[in-house]
């Protein structure tokens, strides 16, 4: 049975704005379970992307508290909360932000001698990571002006994962790609969630929401749906998107 990964007591989030108090998050209480594929979804302005960093220390909360496995981070000073990210999380953004000094593979490199692995191991882990996500020998020696979109977000996918991160925390990681950009970058993270990945991911976008095995909608700072799916495949895709649709207009999206 799936163990709880991350789960958050009474979190609440607020923001001021001209002197009054928005509320974004309340009391909210949740649980990420190990390996599940989770999707946050709401309207725009629902707190999606706050959440996400508030789960994942990169944004503190107001009150509550974020539990990852047996500790509390949400009163952690700011290096022990840059080591816990460097530690447990891989992050995929809509703007991928490559050093453009750097090779696609100095690149990905990079992030792992952050975390101190600096070996021919990474080396070959690393090269063998971006050949899975379709880039080729050449690819890795281009430096990112000469990436497509697509290419770049692969390369930020590898980057996110070559410390072995406990969870994939991913916020629009295809909003800035073609249909053919992002179905390469989906069909990644798929394939990365058929290892045991553990995946949290914020989108708009049905087509992105259908390869989750768990759909969260937000709305007025907490969770007022939870929709679960079976492993994404292609064979199944019509019925997985009328099933989704009927969950999503049913939560008025």
């Amino acid at each position: 049975m799936a163990s709880s990964i991350i789960r958050t007591e009474k979190l609440c989030k607020s923001f001021s704005n001209g002197g009054v108090q928005q509320h974004v998050i309340k009391n909210l209480d949740m649980e990420i379970m190990s390996g599940d594929f989770t999707v946050i979804m709401g309207s725009s302005g629902s707190g999606k992307s706050t959440l996400l960093y508030a789960l994942s220390g990169m944004d503190r909360p107001s009150m509550g508290k974020v539990i990852c496995g047996d500790k509390e981070i949400q009163d952690y000073s700011n290096d022990e909360l840059a080591l816990f990210r460097r530690d447990n999380c891989g992050f995929v953004f809509q703007s991928v932000y490559l050093l453009d000094n750097q090779t696609v593979l100095d690149n990905v490199l990079t992030a792992a001698f952050v975390n101190r692995k600096n070996s021919p191991e990474i080396v070959e882990r690393a090269k063998e990571l971006l050949k899975k996500t379709g880039l080729n020998d050449e690819d890795l020696k281009k430096y990112p002006n000469q990436l497509s979109g697509g290419e770049a977000q692969r390369v930020g996918i590898v980057r996110a994962l070559i410390n072995d991160p406990k969870i994939l925390f991913a916020d629009e990681p295809t909003g800035q790609l073609n249909s053919a950009s992002s179905r390469d970058v989906l069909d990644i993270f798929s394939e990365v969630h058929k290892t045991g990945q553990s995946i949290v991911m914020v989108t708009h976008d049905i087509k992105t929401a259908l390869r989750g095995t768990r759909v969260l909608y937000l709305r007025d700072g907490g969770i007022v749906g939870d929709h679960r799916m079976p492993p994404f495949t292609e064979d199944d895709s019509r019925e997985r998107r009328a099933d989704l649709s009927d969950f999503l207009e049913e939560m008025g999206w």
